[in-house]
């Protein structure tokens, strides 16, 4: 029995381990299942809550109800329980699959502020996904972690900001577009060869160039924050970097690469001088 226990203990932490990590639907990811990124899992998220708002609303409306009735007419009997307990479980049933999911159109893919482009395409790819062939799948998640960041990178810029407008282009019109043309492609003739290729390797090449740019915009909008960090880091290590750094301070010196003088701390009074 002792043994017995051990072994469920240990199976128990292992599924809670990979439940954490996405599950065995999706390994890896722990945004949510079948979500590609953490926008798609949010508003999934969203919608979920909505429902359970709507069960517990409808819910609590049926029993007060059978509450005052049964206050009313001195309690509403056998049938009447019954027909409470049918009531509710049609609800449950009711609530838990409504609303669905709206899958976004492709013209409301660039619409909103950046958090919500971002939320809206990811949701569009998802329903994309299972009709490509297995390598422009993977590329699809990796979009979606891609398009994560690049969303932090978006918040705060004016509407105006070029960044915007090509991302817009890229999100709105690239992506979708070259997936639309895939699925146009009757499913018998994507796997014959083209001019050289099959529609399925074109559609993994293509989405891939297409990853590799949104990660250079990415990349691009971060190098403000990534300069910004460096010039606070090296303030940070001539302010606090230690007896180096005081040797430094007490001579005189200058910050390297700006000529700017640092102050002389040996001019400065002790708490023992005054």
């Amino acid at each position: 029995m002792t043994r017995e226990s051990d072994r469920i203990l240990r199976e128990a932490k292992t599924s809670l381990a990979v439940q954490r990590e996405g599950g065995t639907h999706r390994p890896g990811q722990g945004i949510g299942r079948g979500s590609i990124g953490k926008g798609s899992a949010a508003a999934k998220r969203k919608l979920w809550l909505t429902r359970l708002r709507n069960l517990a609303i409808a819910v609590a409306t049926i029993w007060i109800g059978a509450g005052i009735a049964g206050a009313m007419f001195s309690g509403i009997g056998f049938w009447g329980l019954m027909a409470v307990i049918v009531t509710t479980a049609i609800a449950v049933g009711l609530f838990s699959s409504f609303p669905k999911i709206k899958v976004p159109q492709r013209a409301e893919l660039t619409q909103g502020n950046p958090k919500q482009m971002v939320a809206r395409t990811e949701l569009w790819l998802e329903a994309q996904r299972p009709a490509l062939p297995p390598p422009a799948q993977t590329i699809v998640d990796q979009l979606g972690v891609q398009l994560d960041a690049l969303g932090l990178q978006l918040q705060g810029l004016d509407g105006a900001h070029p960044a915007m407008a090509e991302v817009r282009e890229l999100v709105g019109e690239y992506i979708p577009e070259t997936i639309d043309n895939y699925r146009k492609i009757p499913a018998h003739l994507r796997k014959e060869e083209h001019a050289g290729k099959t529609a399925d390797q074109r559609l993994t090449e293509s989405l891939g160039k297409l990853s590799g740019e949104v990660d250079r915009v990415t990349r691009r909008l971060a190098e403000g924050a990534l300069d910004d960090l460096a010039i606070k880091s090296r303030y940070l290590e001539y302010r606090y970097g230690g007896a180096e750094a005081l040797e430094d301070l007490t001579a005189g010196g200058t910050i390297p690469d700006t000529g700017a003088p640092l102050p002389d701390l040996s001019a400065t009074p002790t708490r023992q001088g005054r």
